[in-house]
């Protein structure tokens, strides 16, 4: 079983008393169970997040049963998850360039060391 590695960003709304309420959801011991189940079961087996800034970036590593659309179908048809993400909204906003709706865009990988 081989991983894969995704990278997305998001940008938060330019004030830091968000930025850091966003942070203190985000703290390990924050992050509700059920949060971090759906997250498992939808292939993601490592996530970090960083902060730069305003600026959010994602980090995954995918097991073979993950895919984006997958895991939009299982987000929708999880209570807890829509909760989540509607309180997530309060402190994101969509980045440059982002749909109607999307806020974590797919970064393109443009270098690698290796």
């Amino acid at each position: 079983m081989s991983a894969k590695r995704l990278c997305y960003a998001c940008d938060l709304i330019d004030n830091t008393e968000l930025i850091e309420m966003y942070k203190n959801y985000h703290a390990k011991n924050n992050i509700r169970p059920e949060i971090t189940k759906s997250i498992k079961d939808s292939g993601i087996t490592d996530m970090e997040i960083y902060i730069l800034a305003n600026r959010l970036f994602m980090i995954m590593e995918v097991d073979e049963t993950f895919s984006p659309e997958r895991k939009l179908m299982m987000d929708a048809a999880n209570p807890n998850v829509q909760e989540w993400e509607e309180l997530m909204w309060k402190f994101q906003q969509a980045p440059p360039g982002a749909k109607e709706g999307e806020k974590w865009l797919p970064m393109e990988q443009i270098y690698k060391l290796v």
